[in-house]
C-alpha cells in the first residue's frame, strides 16, 4: 500500500518516520545510559544529560536516515534524497528547541487548571457527601482526563510539525520506477554496508571499548546494595559442640575455684591483721591506766597527812578548854 505525499496527513507522515527512528536508537542509547550510571553521572540531569544528548546525536542521525529511507521507498515510492537523515535531524532539533519548552509550560498550566476546576466540582453538595475513596477516584479522573487530553493534543501538534518537515523533503524527491521487489532489494542494500569486514571490525571495537569503559567506571566489580538499603548483618550462630562446651565449663569452674581460694586467703589475712591490731591497742590501754593510778595514789597520801595534823590540833584545843573549866 502506497501513500501519495500530497494525500498523506502530516501527523501520519511524522509518526511513520519518528516512531521507528525512536525505537531504532533506543538500544544504543541504553548502552550510553548504563555507562553514565557506572561513572556516577545521572543521565537525566546536569552533566550526565549533556553527555547523553551529545552522544545521541550520531545515533539519532543514523536512526532518522534508516527510518526516513524506509518510508520513502516503501510507502511513498520515492527515492530518498542524499543526507536525508542529517537534514531531518537538524530541522527536528530546531523544532524541539522551540516547541518542547512551550509544550512543557502549556502542559503544566493545563494540569494546574484542571486540578483547580476538579477541586471546585468536588465541593458540590451531592459529590461532597460521597465516601472518601469515591471522591478521590472522581477527582483523579476529572483532572487526569483533562491533563491527558492536553498532552495528547501537544503530541499531535509536534507530530504535525515534524510531518510538515518530512513533507518538504518529498518535494524534491524523484519517483521510484522500480518494482516492489526492486525497491525491497534497494532498501536491503542500503542497510548493508559496502565494506562489511570494516563495519564488523568497527562494531566489535566499539563494543569492547564500551565494556572496558563500563568496568573501569564502576566503583567495585562485585554488585552491592546501595548505602540507603543496607541491612544489619545477621550473625550465624556456630553449631553446638558438647565436648568443647564441657571443656570450657571445666576451665571456667577451675578458674572460679582458684579465684575463690584467693579471696578466702585474702580475707583470712585481713582478719589476722585486724586481731593483731586489737591486741596491741589493749596492751597500750592497760599501760596507760596503770600510769594514771600511780599518779593518783601519792596525791591521796598527801591529803591524808594534811588531815591528821588538823585533827590533832582540834584534840589539843578541846583538852585546853577542859582544863580551864576545872580551874574555875
Amino acid at each position: 500500500m502506497t501513500d501519495q505525499p500530497s494525500n498523506a496527513s502530516s501527523v501520519k507522515l511524522g509518526l511513520a518516520v519518528a516512531w521507528p527512528a525512536f525505537w531504532t536508537g533506543i538500544p544504543a542509547k541504553i548502552a550510553f545510559v548504563l555507562l553514565l550510571l557506572a561513572a556516577g553521572l545521572p543521565p537525566w540531569e546536569g552533566v550526565g544529560l549533556v553527555f547523553l544528548l551529545l552522544l545521541s546525536i550520531p545515533i539519532d542521525i543514523w536512526a532518522m536516515g534508516v527510518s526516513s529511507r524506509t518510508v520513502f521507498l516503501e510507502r511513498l515510492r520515492l527515492q530518498p534524497p542524499d543526507g536525508i537523515g542529517l537534514t531531518l535531524w537538524w530541522q527536528s532539533a530546531l523544532l524541539n528547541v522551540v516547541y518542547l519548552p512551550l509544550a512543557y509550560f502549556i502542559q503544566g498550566y493545563a494540569k494546574e487548571g484542571s486540578k483547580a476546576v476538579a477541586g471546585k466540582i468536588m465541593e458540590i453538595g451531592l459529590i461532597k457527601g460521597l465516601p472518601v475513596a469515591e471522591r478521590i477516584s472522581i477527582e483523579l479522573t476529572l483532572w487526569g482526563t483533562a491533563a491527558t487530553i492536553a498532552l495528547v493534543a501537544l503530541i499531535l501538534g509536534w507530530l504535525s510539525l515534524f510531518g510538515w518537515i518530512v513533507r518538504r523533503q518529498t518535494a524534491g524527491a524523484k519517483a521510484a520506477e522500480a518494482s516492489y521487489q526492486g525497491l525491497v532489494r534497494q532498501w536491503d542494500l542500503m542497510r548493508v554496508p559496502a565494506d562489511q569486514p570494516l563495519m564488523l571490525t568497527v562494531f566489535t571495537a566499539v563494543g569492547v571499548l564500551l565494556v572496558v569503559a563500563l568496568w573501569s567506571f564502576m566503583p567495585v566489580t562485585t554488585p552491592h546494595p546501595h548505602e540507603q538499603y543496607k541491612k544489619d548483618a545477621v550473625k550465624v550462630e556456630p553449631p553446638f559442640k558438647p565436648v568443647e562446651a564441657l571443656q570450657k565449663t571445666e576451665k571456667l569452674m577451675a578458674q572460679a575455684e582458684v579465684a575463690l581460694q584467693a579471696l578466702e586467703e585474702q580475707k583470712a589475712q585481713e582478719e589476722a591483721k585486724a586481731k593483731g591490731k586489737g591486741k596491741n591497742t589493749g596492751k597500750e590501754n592497760g599501760a596507760s591506766k596503770g600510769a594514771a593510778g600511780a599518779q593518783v595514789q601519792p596525791a591521796g597520801g598527801a591529803a591524808k597527812a594534811g588531815q591528821a595534823p588538823a585533827a590533832s590540833g582540834q584534840t589539843d584545843q578541846r583538852a585546853a578548854q577542859g582544863a580551864g573549866g576545872q580551874k574555875r
